[in-house]
């Protein structure tokens, strides 16, 4: 029985993250607190008992959910993943878990990408919208009708896919997929336009971060979210990853190529229960659980 491990993207914080953790485990313990030191803020007091204002901030929300979801995996009985995936952020989070990165380089990679996304969404208003209901064609082809920046950035099931770009033109989009029969086009409470065009000043920040980090040799594979394939070749993550945040997150295909590939059992670490839910929409029969 393969096991494949999943880990969460920003939108799945709260508050009193990983403080039960914190409380049972000195290595969670030593992790959270050295992470005060590479971010240079106090990062332990916003996950244990920040607002949710405070929570939603991109440069908090990526690392917060990234120690989260590594602490989970790594203090988990039996922690032996056969592959490993991430929705977005969640993409760095397992390339700790398979042990391509460490854990500090890692957090300290989150945090410049938090930072440099910050700064993009800052440059002009931008925003996301869950689309449900319709199909991934028509979505599409309704985001290439509208004039400005709107494109598709995250698949995450069958009849559920994320648009992205430019305020005016979301907005826009999301008034014709209504009338095109759209169950839901509702805008999300998100700092910007992530995995869009919009997203290139930072993909350029971040690139030579990337670059620069070491990684080590995965101890499985990594399915990646700009194709969802299976990759080992960390010169190929490392451009994968640098293409992420400009692409979108190809969820759905991710989920089936991991089951394709053998999987019959998800195991999603860190805050809340989001993908999940995703993977049983994508397949029914698969096993589905969660360390939290």
């Amino acid at each position: 029985m393969k096991r494949a491990y999943v880990f969460p993207g920003q939108g799945a914080q709260f508050s009193g993250m990983a403080k039960e953790l914190y409380q049972k485990h000195l290595k969670v313990r030593e992790m959270i607190d050295v992470a005060n030191d590479i971010l240079g803020f106090d990062i332990k007091s916003i996950m244990f008992s920040g607002s949710d204002e405070e929570l939603k901030e991109t440069k908090v929300t990526q690392p917060a959910i990234f120690i989260h979801s590594v602490a989970a995996a790594l203090t988990s009985d039996n922690f032996s993943p056969d592959m490993v995936a991430g929705h977005s952020l969640g993409e760095f989070s397992a390339l700790v878990a398979n042990g391509t990165l460490s854990y500090e380089d890692g957090l300290g990679l989150v945090s410049k990408r938090a930072l440099a996304m910050q700064k993009a969404c800052e440059l002009e208003q931008s925003t996301m919208a869950a689309v449900l209901g319709l199909e991934d064609q028509e979505v599409e082809d309704v985001s290439k009708e509208i004039e400005g920046v709107v494109v598709a950035a995250n698949y995450n099931c069958p009849g559920q896919l994320v648009i992205s770009g430019e305020l005016k033109a979301v907005e826009t989009a999301c008034e014709r997929l209504k009338e095109r029969g759209a169950r839901r086009a509702l805008i999300l409470p998100v700092g910007g336009a992530f995995h869009s065009p919009l997203m290139e000043s930072a993909q350029k920040e971040l690139a030579g971060a990337i670059r620069d980090t070491p990684f080590g040799a995965p101890s499985c594979p990594v399915y990646q979210n700009v194709d969802a394939r299976a990759y080992i070749d960390v010169n190929v993550i490392k451009e994968n990853l640098i293409l992420q945040l400009t692409s979108p997150v190809r969820w759905s295909e991710c989920v089936r190529n991991i089951i394709r590939d053998g999987a019959t059992e998800f195991i999603e670490c860190g805050p809340g229960k989001v993908l999940q839910g995703l993977v049983k929409k994508i397949d029914r029969k698969i096993i589905v659980s969660s360390i939290s």
